[in-house]
Formats: structure tokens, C-alpha cells, sequence
């Protein structure tokens, strides 16, 4: 649980190494990430530092650039200084800070931050980064709100210089509401407002601060609401004073402090109100249900949310009634003890004040803000759950170099089976009937497919019938029916197939398929290249999490998007062959940029080189710097230049309304470098490098190069060797990765592939204590799904999955397995009625 709390704020040490190596076998030259211990989390205390904090670090300047520094404390006109903050809500030191706030002002994006500025950024994975920015998007967002308030009420005329202090002190969206919401439009006329208009402010201040000089007899006026005796004056002083009590920072850090030593407890029960709601049944966990605050886990606070905002639930925050005392003695002795002696009847308001202050301002404000930052946190974790599913889901290893059959099974309507070539051309559609009378035609006829296509691969939907035809394939497989083809088959997650099959970009790609046989199709290619098939989906309708309608929709999709634009760029597009959906996910690209290339290269041929790419419309100097070093040019599908190969490059810069193309100069042959991670900012790095280890560009790849730069390696270390060629020790270990990388190198050969096999097992076969092999099928807040091939996924508790049983790179991690992974379980349950599977984790097999 420990493990879980912090896990959203926790890079993922092992994701970095994976990106910043690019998969290379050099694994030595990466530095070493620092263990980090775990700790408990608690409010507002600073998550343990998740990157080095080495001076010797490259990147880290010696001192802020001042103006730079000042420029950006003054970007947002509050009392705090962005900076601090920024690195106190994230735990990332103040220069990284620095850095990624200026490399994000300058339109990078994560990916190439990520990739080709690592030593600025502290070699942070995209997650951490992605959080940085996340954050600095809030503080942005909350003074720009603050900027408004204060605005609004400078022309309401109720704005005093203490009020504007308060307003631009404030460091949450809930603070700043608290100041705020007394003098909103439309809301009531406060208390304390209405006791201030009636002049009691000064008898307030005089009580605070000279007390024996104040009488309030003569503050009364008969016949004036508020004022007509002694009594009502006392309370309009009590009212002003409980509103200056609940209002000053000082006071509410003390009642903050005090809460975070207790034992605050959040409480849910059955509502009174509720009507007999349909889905009651399934918050029973929560009838009856109280945990320390600081120990519920996300899955609880959103589970607890859903049924409060359904009317099943009612929630409360219990804050001990030590607290309320520990504090009436703080502020009745300390902090609003009046300057001199006061007499008995004038202490007693400051006592009322005290504890009207408590019951009706602050506690309420200390219950908004608790379920704010429960709520906030748990969202956090949902989505970095759906981040790293997303992410493992994307990186499966593609199934490359055969003929592959995808079938999305049905009843009624038949099975929807399409043929797809080695890559991924449509050969054949058709629809067979394997649950009917005519089983033994349909079997025919699939097998005469199968032999005459030399099919030997077939990917199953895990929709409706899929065990069914699981079954049929099984017995074909088991009589040798398509002898002399060796046929294995593969279930794969069909979730959002059927909403792709109906979408425009499915009717763009497959004009004249049926929607239904476009479904088969998607299932196929979802083995065939995961990554390529996926990005045309919405992420939220792949199946990869829980609670998507619980959290953000605005932060879930960026995160969404954010991971898939990582995952695309970290293992490149051939521009030649992409598709322009692709392409839109290409670091620096959008839907319009891509459409811009698409029609370039239908125009003018394959692109020879990226230099070409120059010549696109919309492609910038800061767009190409962004995309260029994650799009390669491969000699395989690039022809070769014609003796006019760009004719119409003279078009071009007329159509882009003078950006001044026309003087452009690209050239028209192959780069090799083109074909590797290494960035044209670059080249001449490589080609310095080159030249010292004797190599050339038109060895990339080769054994014998790779030879040559592991001797040079050997004798010279890579930070001598980069001061050699002039650049960063980080910026050579890419460019080592790059030309020692084979031709075709993809980073998802280190990633698991589908799973094919050729029997199957039933429900009914499973006995308790049964070990078995499995694959990750998707992650909860609450534990692992794993498909052990039975037609339902057992559960992995994650009280079941404890650090021991994991590899160290993965113990940093919240629950610590995603989807794709496989792993050795022990049957714990079996429930055959609810179709339910208890699993133990052994091992995680590598």
C-alpha cells in the first residue's frame, strides 16, 4: 500500500533506462539510477526525490541565469515563487525545473525532451516530465484565475490591499475559492459582510489590539438591525473576527498541522435517501466502511465518490475533537490574544469567535480540501494506470513475416474472418457459420482458405463466441484437418474493434468492406503491428484500466494522448509507408500536418532523405527540429532520385505565401543516418565520430562497425570521447546506439509478443494450487487480470503481489505488472458460478 500512495508522483527508473537506450546492448554506458526507499505518504509532506541529486550532473547550471529566473517569478504576479513551488509539488530540483519550464515555452514536446535533451532534463522518463508539466500547467491555470478574481472584485469595489495579498498567497484552486467565495455574486451576503458594513470592523480591530480602550455600549444604535443592543454588537464583532480567523494563513498552516498529527478518519455509509438504487449491490464494501485518510487507496476514494454522487452513499471526514481543543487553546493564547488585558466579557467573544471560526469556516474548508486532494491523488493513480497499460498494450512485439487470419466470432450473424498478407493487405473476406448444422462446409471451406493462402496463424476477438470458436479451431488444430500447415492460433482483445469498423477513418481505408468484416480485419492487425492498429482507436475505448468515468476527461485524454505520441515517436515511423493516422502521433506532427506529408509523398514519390520534409507545407524550422530524428528513411522504401527528382519544388514556397522555400537547398540522395534514432542536429557529432573510430555511414549496423566502436569504447571512455567530437556524454550514447543498431532495429523486439497456441483448457479443469503461465490482460487499482487461457481472466490481488516476487527494475512501479506481461501464478479459488479466478503471484517471467 506504502508503494501504491506514492506511485503517481514515482518514476519509473527501469521505462527510463528502456527509452533512454533505445534497447541498445551497450546497457554499461547508461548511468546507474539511485534506489529510492519507500516512504509512507502523507499531506503536503515533499514525495521522496525520484531523480539524482548529483552537482555533478550535466545540464545543472551553477547558478540560475537571474534574468531568466526573474522573468519566470514574474510570469505569474503572485506572493510565491514559481520555481520553489514547482520543485516542492513535484520533487524535482529547482535547474531541472528551470529547464523544462524554458524547454516547454519553446514548443518541445516530451518525447524530444526526452530523447535529445536528456542531460538539461536529468535523464527523467516521460511520466516525470509529463508531471512537471502537468503541475505547471495548474499554478498557471490557478493565477490566471487568481488574475480574474481580483479583477472582479477591484470593480465590485470590495478589493482592499489585505484581501489582494490573500488572493495571491493562495497555492490551490481550493485556497483561492475559500478566500473568494464570501464575496461571490449571487452568494448570500456573509456574516462577517454584513457585521462590516454596519462599521463594526473598527470595534473588531480595537478589540484585537487596544481591548481596554473599547466599549460597545457605544457602538449600539436602537432601532438599527444589528446594532439596537450591546449583545447583537458582541456578535457582529464575533462574526468579523471568525471570518479574520478562517481567512489567515498562518491560523490555517497551525489547524493543518494539527490535522496532519491526528488520526483524521473518511467515513461512508448507506444514504437515508436512497431509492432502492439498481446498482446498491455494488458498494457494499462501503455501507458500513471508515479508513485513516492518509491510508485509503485510490480505487476506495473513487469507489466511495461514485456511490456519494449516485445518492447511495453518504460521506464525511471525522476530524478528532483534539484537534478543535489543541486549537481553541493555540488561538485563544497565542495567535488572537488581544495585545493588552482585556476584560472577562470582551475574552468571551474571542472565545465564541474561536469556536464559530472552527465549526462553520473551518471545518468545512478542512473536509473540502481533504476530499479534494483524496480525490485528486486518486485520479493521479488512475491514469497513471491507464498510462502505463496503454503504454505496454502499444509496445507489444509485432507478429512480422507470415499470413495471418483474423476472426471476430458471433452466433447468429456467423464469424466475420479476414486474411491479411505479411503486411497487412486485405487477400480475402468472408463470413463462415462454425456454430450451426453445416459445421463440417464451414470447416472446408476455412481450411481451403487457410491452404491457399498458406495461412497458419489465426487471431480470435475475445467477444461474444469466442470460446466457442476457440473450441472449433482447437479440434481442427488437434485432427491435423490443414495438414500439411502447422496452424496455431492467438486470442486477442477486441475491445473498440466494432466502434473503429464505423468510423471515418475505417470507411476512409476500407470503402467497400462491410462494417463487420472491418472488425475481423482490426482484430488480425492488432498482431500483426500493434502500435499502427491502436492509434486509430480512442484510447479509452481500448480496454486498459478502470474507473475512466470516474476521473478527468480533459487530463485523461491528455495523458492518453501524450503516452501514444511517446510510444510512436520512441519507435519511429518509416515516413514512406505510415499510415497518415501514424503520422498525426509523430512528436511535433498533427492530423494536418500529417495530411501535408501524405499528399507530398502521393505527389512527388517517396522521400529520399529527411531534408525533403523541409519542403512540406506547414513543416517549420521548429516542427522539423521536433519530428526529424523520429522519422526514418529507409533504402527499401525509398527509390532512388530521377534526373528531375523534386519537379515540383519551385510550386511549393508559392503555395507557402513567401516563408522563403525558394532558397532552399535539399539534397537529393540517401543519408543513411536518416535510417537511425540519431537527430540532423546531430550529424556532424556522428560524423566526427565516425572518422575517429574509422568507420563510415554506410556501414550502420554492420558487425564490423559495431566492432569498431566497442574497441574505441574499451579504450576511451564515452565522456572523453565526447569532448573529443564536441557534445554531451548523453547525445554519443545515442549516436553510438544509432549506428550500432541494425538496419530495422526495433525497440519492441525486447517486448512479449501474442501468445500463440494450439489447446485449450476449461474453467473446469483449474484445481486449487495449480501453477500455471499467464499474460497480464489488464490492471486495476485493486490487482492484475491475467488471461491464463480458460475464457476468464483471473485475479492477482495486489496483496498478492509483494516486492519479493518481482524483478528489482519493476519494484518502483504502483502495482507493478501491466498489460502484456507474463507471469507464473498458483490458483488460490475458483468460483465457477461467479466465474471467478484467485491467483498468487510466483514470479514474473522475463
Amino acid at each position: 500500500m506504502k508503494e501504491e500512495r506514492v506511485s503517481f508522483i514515482v518514476s519509473e527508473a527501469h521505462q527510463a533506462d528502456g527509452w533512454a537506450g533505445e534497447g541498445s546492448s551497450l546497457a554499461g554506458f547508461r548511468a546507474k539510477k539511485e534506489e529510492v526507499e519507500e516512504e509512507d505518504f502523507t499531506f503536503d509532506e515533499p514525495c521522496p526525490k525520484k531523480q539524482k541529486t548529483s552537482g555533478a550532473c550535466l545540464g545543472q547550471p551553477s547558478a540560475l541565469p537571474s534574468s531568466q529566473a526573474q522573468d519566470l517569478r514574474n510570469e505569474l504576479d503572485m506572493n510565491w515563487d514559481l520555481i520553489e513551488l514547482l520543485s516542492i509539488l513535484t520533487c524535482v530540483e529547482r535547474w531541472v525545473c528551470v529547464n523544462i519550464i524554458s524547454l516547454l515555452r519553446e514548443e518541445n514536446t516530451v518525447p524530444f525532451m526526452v530523447r535529445y535533451r536528456k542531460e538539461m532534463i536529468n535523464h527523467m522518463d516521460a511520466d516525470a516530465v509529463r508531471d512537471v508539466q502537468l503541475v505547471y500547467e495548474e499554478l498557471r491555470s490557478l493565477a490566471k484565475k487568481t488574475q480574474s478574481v481580483i479583477q472582479t472584485l477591484r470593480k465590485d469595489g470590495v478589493l482592499t490591499a489585505e484581501l489582494e495579498q490573500n488572493l495571491r498567497s493562495c497555492r490551490s484552486a481550493d485556497e483561492l475559492d475559500h478566500v473568494y467565495s464570501p464575496y461571490k455574486k449571487g452568494s448570500k451576503l456573509t456574516k462577517a459582510r454584513r457585521a462590516k458594513a454596519l462599521g463594526l470592523e473598527v470595534a473588531a480591530s480595537t478589540l484585537l489590539d487596544t481591548p481596554h480602550t473599547l466599549d460597545l455600549r457605544a457602538w449600539v444604535k436602537p432601532g438599527t438591525e444589528g446594532l439596537s443592543s450591546v449583545e447583537e454588537v458582541a456578535t457582529g464583532v464575533e462574526h468579523i473576527l471568525a471570518d479574520m480567523i478562517a481567512k489567515d494563513p498562518e491560523t490555517l498552516t497551525y489547524v493543518k498541522t494539527l490535522c496532519e498529527n491526528s488520526f483524521v478518519t473518511i467515513q461512508s455509509s448507506v444514504s437515508k435517501s436512497q431509492n432502492k438504487n439498481k446498482d446498491i449491490d455494488k458498494f457494499h464494501l462501503y455501507f458500513d466502511f471508515t479508513c485513516n485518510i492518509q491510508r485509503i487507496q485510490s480505487h476506495q476514494t473513487l469507489a466511495i465518490n461514485r456511490g456519494e454522487s449516485l445518492k447511495i452513499l453518504t460521506v464525511k471526514v471525522n476530524i478528532p475533537d483534539r484537534v478543535k481543543s489543541d486549537f481553541t487553546r493555540w488561538c485563544i493564547n497565542n495567535r488572537w490574544r488581544p495585545r493588552t488585558l482585556a476584560r472577562e466579557e470582551l475574552c468571551a467573544i474571542i472565545r465564541n469567535a474561536v469556536e464559530d471560526s472552527y465549526k462553520r469556516l473551518i471545518l468545512p474548508f478542512l473536509t473540502r480540501s481533504y476530499r479534494t486532494k483524496l480525490t485528486s491523488a486518486a485520479e493521479k493513480e488512475s491514469i497513471a494506470m491507464f498510462v502505463r497499460n496503454l503504454r505496454q498494450r502499444l509496445l507489444v512485439c509485432p507478429v512480422r513475416g507470415c499470413v495471418i487470419m483474423g476472426v471476430d466470432p458471433g452466433f447468429r450473424h456467423g464469424c466475420k474472418v479476414a486474411i491479411l498478407s505479411p503486411t497487412s493487405q486485405i487477400l480475402h473476406t468472408d463470413v463462415v457459420y462454425l456454430h450451426s448444422s453445416g459445421q463440417q462446409r464451414e470447416a472446408d471451406k476455412l481450411c481451403n482458405l487457410m491452404i491457399k493462402y498458406s495461412c497458419t496463424r489465426v487471431v480470435i476477438g475475445n467477444g461474444t463466441a469466442c470460446r466457442e470458436t476457440e473450441s472449433f479451431f482447437t479440434d481442427l488444430i488437434s485432427r491435423r484437418y490443414c495438414h500439411p500447415l502447422d496452424v496455431s492460433y492467438c486470442i486477442t482483445n477486441e475491445a473498440g474493434a466494432s466502434i473503429y469498423s464505423v468510423s471515418p477513418e475505417a470507411v476512409k481505408e476500407m470503402p467497400d468492406l462491410d462494417p463487420n468484416l472491418r472488425s475481423a480485419v482490426s482484430i488480425g492487425r492488432r498482431v500483426q503491428d500493434p502500435m499502427a492498429e491502436l492509434v486509430k482507436i480512442d484510447p479509452k475505448h481500448i480496454g486498459i484500466g478502470t474507473y475512466q468515468h470516474d476521473v478527468s476527461a480533459g487530463s485523461l485524454k491528455a495523458a492518453l494522448d501524450g503516452v501514444v505520441q511517446e510510444c510512436v515517436s520512441f519507435v519511429g515511423v518509416d515516413i514512406n509507408i505510415c499510415s497518415e493516422t501514424l503520422m498525426r502521433h509523430v512528436a511535433g506532427l498533427n492530423a494536418g500536418r500529417a495530411k501535408n506529408i501524405a499528399e507530398w509523398r502521393e505527389l512527388n514519390g517517396p522521400f529520399i532523405n529527411r531534408e525533403q520534409l523541409k519542403l512540406v507545407k506547414g513543416m517549420g524550422p521548429k516542427t522539423y527540429q521536433q519530428c526529424a530524428g523520429f522519422i526514418r528513411i529507409n533504402p527499401q522504401t525509398s527509390v532512388k532520385p530521377s534526373p528531375h527528382p523534386v519537379s515540383v519544388v519551385p510550386e511549393k514556397p508559392a503555395a507557402k505565401k513567401g516563408k522563403g522555400k525558394t532558397g532552399v537547398n535539399i539534397p537529393t540522395s540517401f543519408n543513411p543516418l536518416d535510417q537511425t534514432c540519431i537527430h540532423p542536429e546531430s550529424y556532424h557529432v556522428a560524423q566526427r565520430f565516425l572518422s575517429i573510430v574509422g568507420g563510415s555511414a554506410d556501414q550502420i549496423g554492420s558487425a564490423g562497425l559495431r566492432q569498431c566502436v566497442e574497441s574505441k569504447v574499451r579504450t576511451s571512455s564515452i565522456e572523453e570521447l565526447a569532448k573529443t567530437v564536441d557534445t554531451t556524454p548523453e547525445t554519443l550514447k545515442l549516436i553510438i546506439d544509432g549506428l550500432t543498431q541494425p538496419p530495422g532495429f526495433d525497440i519492441r523486439q525486447n517486448f512479449g509478443q501474442a501468445d500463440f497456441k494450439r489447446g485449450i483448457v476449461s474453467m473446469s479443469d483449474l484445481r486449487v494450487g495449480a501453477v500455471l503461465t499467464g499474460r497480464v490482460d489488464n490492471t486495476a487499482l485493486f490487482g492484475a487480470f491475467v488471461d491464463i487461457g480458460v475464457g476468464r481472466s483471473g485475479l492477482i490481488h495486489k496483496s498478492n503481489i509483494t516486492l519479493d516476487k518481482l524483478p528489482v527494475s519493476q519494484r518502483r512501479r504502483s502495482l507493478a505488472l501491466g498489460p502484456g506481461e507474463r507471469v507464473e501464478v498458483r490458483v488460490l479459488n475458483v468460483d465457477p458460478q461467479r466465474g471467478r479466478i484467485g491467483l498468487d503471484l510466483i514470479r514474473v517471467l522475463q
